[in-house]
């Protein structure tokens, strides 16, 4: 799961960092309203925890922004000191979809970030396509022009992730952490699983949907850009 936590207390940050990444969450984050924004609307998040007192743009402005001018749907987990109910009516108006007291136990964080991925994923169709390649995420059977590809975990997990971001570009950072954390193997293993995908994905059919962004990372989609 991809976390981005909006929060200007840095201690903070690294706690929720050092808890949930032992859990295999992959996280970025931000320490002001603006910066949130402009990450939220580049990369695709599984769940927002948002911190209610931010500077440059609070936390009710960026949920009221992110729902209504970018139509953007990302679960939303505010996270703050206000305990009043008037306060969580104002989150829950603005477009929150949790929200989490301050100070809280990590492992109720976990769970309701658990609770509110599955719940955004049942939303969801199981179904992923790009082009005529298509992947079940509940049974992860991969298909091309109506033929089967049979493909490594590692080659899945890799799949799963561009399709889920496609068009967008993921980074070959996030690349290798999905794959192995904080234990990355020497030398360039990623382009090594990404030959491999290739070749399973791309090289028995008439196009490549797989394409190399240059010093970045990876996309998948039916035309290059």
């Amino acid at each position: 799961m991809r976390v981005l936590v909006v929060e200007d207390n840095r201690d903070i940050c690294e706690n929720i960092a050092a808890y949930l990444e032992k859990h295999g969450y992959l996280m970025d984050f931000a320490y002001d309203g603006i910066s949130a924004m402009h990450l939220a609307l580049t990369n695709p998040f599984d769940v927002i925890v948002l911190d209610l007192m931010l500077p440059r743009m609070d936390g009710l402005n960026f949920c009221q922004k992110l729902r209504i001018d970018a139509q953007v749907e990302t679960p939303v987990l505010m996270l703050t000191a206000r305990d009043t109910l008037d306060d969580k009516l104002k989150g829950f108006e603005a477009g929150a979809d949790d929200y989490l007291v301050k100070p809280f136990a990590l492992q109720e964080l976990h769970a309701r970030l658990q609770a509110l991925y599955k719940r955004s994923r049942g939303k969801a169709t199981n179904l992923l396509t790009v082009g005529d390649l298509t992947m079940n995420r509940s049974t992860l059977e991969v298909h091309r022009a109506g033929q089967r590809i049979d493909l490594a975990p590692a080659g899945m997990r890799l799949l799963q992730r561009l399709m889920e971001a496609a068009p967008s570009v993921v980074a070959r950072d996030d690349l290798e952490t999905l794959l192995w954390a904080d234990e990355r193997p020497d030398g360039d293993a990623l382009r090594s699983h990404m030959y491999k995908l290739r070749q399973a994905v791309d090289r028995p059919f008439d196009s490549a949907l797989i394409h190399t962004v240059h010093r970045i990372g990876y996309r998948i989609a039916e035309e290059a850009e």
